[in-house]
């Protein structure tokens, strides 16, 4: 894969390379397009070009990572967080049957404590909305009480 990618990036520079330098006493025969027309046409298809070559590489790069460790198979997994301070957070985390309380800081992760009993999280359908957006869904009368 890695080949591939610098196949492809060496690509201009081995056409550079390919052709011909030309000297001062040489005369350039015109080219068939060299109106602004053609100019114009050639700057188009460049950009096509470039945009189509970063698509393309933005589409094997998703389909590389997918190829990767599926997310349903991972054995860490998050469990909840709480900010601290500005650079500063709580995390537990869940490895395998095991939780770990982590404190996370700039520059360092440290492990806080590990659980003897797993904490048991409540899975909850409905996503919890603050209090300034219920009062504000009311004000407006749009209140999701009604909706249910």
């Amino acid at each position: 894969m890695k080949t591939f990618l610098w196949a492809l990036l060496a690509l201009p520079v081995g056409v550079m390379a390919a052709e011909p330098a030309a000297t001062s006493a040489a005369v350039v025969a015109p080219a068939v397009g060299s109106g602004v027309a053609g100019q114009l046409t050639q700057l188009v298809f460049g950009l096509l070009l470039v945009l189509g070559l970063i698509f393309f590489l933005a589409w094997l790069l998703r389909r590389v990572q997918q190829a990767g460790p599926a997310g349903k198979g991972q054995v860490i997994e998050l469990i909840g967080s709480r900010a601290l301070g500005p650079r500063d957070r709580l995390m537990l985390v869940q490895v395998g049957n095991e939780q770990i309380l982590l404190g996370l800081s700039p520059g360092t992760i440290t492990a806080l404590h590990v659980l003897k009993e797993p904490v048991q999280v409540p899975v909850t359908s409905e996503k919890a909305t603050p209090e300034f957006a219920q009062h504000l869904l009311k004000i407006l009368g749009k209140d999701q009480k009604d909706k249910k």
